[in-house]
C-alpha cells in the first residue's frame, strides 16, 4: 500500500487545476513534458525501487560455500555478465539459459545498469521538469496578474467584467511592443523542451550499452516473427539469468574462483519500462519537434497569427484581425494568444473589439513585417500602473 501512496503522490504532477487558481502560460505538447513525462518517469522510478512487488532484486545460487547474503550483495554492488555468443543457442541442451554457457574465452556482455536505474529515472524526471522551472521564473506570474478577476470567471457582473477589460486593455496598450523579451523566454524553453527528449534519447542509449535506440523496433518485430524461431530482444538488454564470478581464498590460501547464477527478477520491470519509454520519447519527440516548427512557422508569417487569433475571435472581420495583427509584435501577440486561454470567450472576445477599434484608429503600416521591430510612437493610453509592480513609462 505504501507504493500506491507514493504513486498518488506523484500523481499530482498531472492532475486538472482549476483555472481560478492557476493561469495558463503554455501549452498541451508543454505540458506534456513537465507534468506527463516527470510523472511517468517518478513513478517508474517507485515502482523499480519497491521490493515487495518482486521480492529480492537479485538473487544468486553457489555451492553453499558462501553465505547467500554475501554473494547476493557483491554480484549486486559489482556487476554480472552474459555471453553474446551463446544467445540464439538451444536451452537446456548448449545453454542454461540465455546468454549463459562456457565461455571458452569468448567476449562478454556486462550488466552493471540495474543498480542504477531508479538514479537515472529520478534523474530524467527533473531533466524534463526544468524547462518548466525556467519559463515559471521567466514569466514570473505576469498572465496571472494580468487575467486576475477574470480568469475562471464564466458568470460575472456586467460592471465588473467591463472594469477589468478596461484595465487588462490600458496595460496591453500602453505596454505595446514591450513583450518581445517575454515571447523569447517562451520559445527558448519550448525549443529546450525538443533538445532535452532529444538528450534522454541518447542517454538512455548510452546508459544501456547502444541498445535503446533499435529497443522499441526489435520488440515490435519479434511479436511478428514465427513463434518456434523469433527470439525475445528484452532477454538479451535485459537477462532475466545472468552469470557472477567471486574470487575468495581457500584453505591453503589459493584463489578459488567461484561462478554462479543470479535470478535479475529486477528486469522483469525494466524490460516493460523501457519498452514504454521507448514508444513514449518517440512520441513525444515528434510532437515537440512539430510543436517548434509550428512555433516557428507562427513568428515567420503574420497569417498563421490572424488564424490562430480568428479561432478565438470568432466575431471579429479578417480584415481587422489583419490590422491588429499588423500592429502587434510576437510578443503581443503571445500575450493575447495566453489572454484568449485564460479569459471566458466573451471577455476576450469583446476585449479584441475594443483593442481593434484603439489600434485600428491609428496609423497602420502598408505591409507587414516578418520580424516586427517597428515599435508604437504614442500609447492610446495614459501609462497606468504596471502589473509587476511599479509605472510604465511612455517610450
Amino acid at each position: 500500500m505504501a507504493v500506491f501512496g507514493m504513486v498518488s503522490a506523484v500523481s499530482g504532477f498531472i492532475k486538472i487545476r482549476y483555472l481560478l487558481d492557476k493561469a495558463v502560460i503554455d501549452n498541451m505538447v508543454f505540458r506534456c513534458h513537465y507534468r506527463i513525462t516527470t510523472a511517468i518517469l517518478f513513478t517508474c522510478c517507485i515502482i523499480v525501487t519497491a521490493n515487495n512487488l518482486i521480492g529480492d532484486p537479485i538473487s544468486c545460487i553457489n555451492d553453499g560455500s558462501i553465505p547467500m547474503h554475501v554473494i547476493n550483495t557483491f554480484c549486486w554492488i559489482t556487476y554480472t555478465f552474459t555471453i553474446p555468443g551463446q544467445q540464439h543457442r538451444q536451452i537446456g541442451t548448449d545453454v542454461a539459459a540465455p546468454g549463459l554457457g562456457n565461455d571458452y574465452g569468448q567476449e562478454k556482455r556486462y550488466h552493471s545498469y540495474y543498480q542504477w536505474v531508479p538514479f537515472v529515472l529520478f534523474f530524467q524526471g527533473l531533466m524534463f521538469y526544468v524547462p518548466h522551472w525556467i519559463w515559471k521564473n521567466m514569466e514570473d506570474g505576469k498572465i496571472r496578474m494580468i487575467t486576475d478577476g477574470l480568469r475562471g470567471m464564466v458568470s460575472v457582473p456586467d460592471d465588473y467584467r467591463r472594469e477589468r477589460q478596461d484595465r487588462i486593455l490600458k496595460y496591453f496598450v500602453n505596454s505595446l511592443n514591450t513583450h518581445n523579451g517575454y515571447s523569447f523566454a517562451y520559445f527558448i524553453c519550448e525549443l529546450l523542451n525538443f533538445v532535452n527528449v532529444i538528450v534522454n534519447i541518447f542517454m538512455v542509449d548510452k546508459f544501456l550499452g547502444g541498445a535503446f535506440m533499435s529497443y522499441g523496433t526489435d520488440v515490435v518485430k519479434f511479436s511478428n516473427m514465427d513463434q518456434d524461431k523469433r527470439y525475445d530482444p528484452m532477454i538479451e538488454i535485459f537477462p532475466r539469468l545472468t552469470k557472477c564470478t567471486f574470487h575468495k581464498f581457500g584453505p591453503s590460501g589459493s584463489i578459488q574462483k567461484h561462478d554462479t547464477l543470479c535470478v535479475l527478477a529486477l528486469n522483469i520491470l525494466n524490460e516493460k519500462i523501457y519498452i514504454f519509454l521507448w514508444f513514449w520519447f518517440i512520441i513525444l519527440a515528434t510532437i515537440s519537434g512539430g510543436a517548434v516548427l509550428y512555433s516557428l512557422v507562427t513568428i515567420m508569417m503574420p497569417t498563421t497569427r490572424e488564424t490562430i487569433i480568428k479561432r478565438s475571435y470568432r466575431s471579429g472581420q479578417r480584415k481587422e484581425i489583419a490590422g491588429l495583427v499588423r500592429r502587434l509584435e510576437i510578443g503581443d501577440f503571445l500575450i493575447l494568444h495566453f489572454l484568449s486561454q485564460n479569459l471566458s470567450t466573451r471577455s476576450y472576445s469583446d476585449m479584441l473589439q475594443q483593442l481593434c477599434g484603439l489600434l485600428g484608429a491609428s496609423r497602420t503600416p502598408s505591409a507587414p513585417s516578418t520580424l516586427e521591430m517597428n515599435p508604437i510612437s504614442h500609447p492610446i493610453y495614459p501609462p497606468v500602473e504596471s502589473f509587476g509592480g511599479g509605472k510604465e513609462t511612455e517610450t
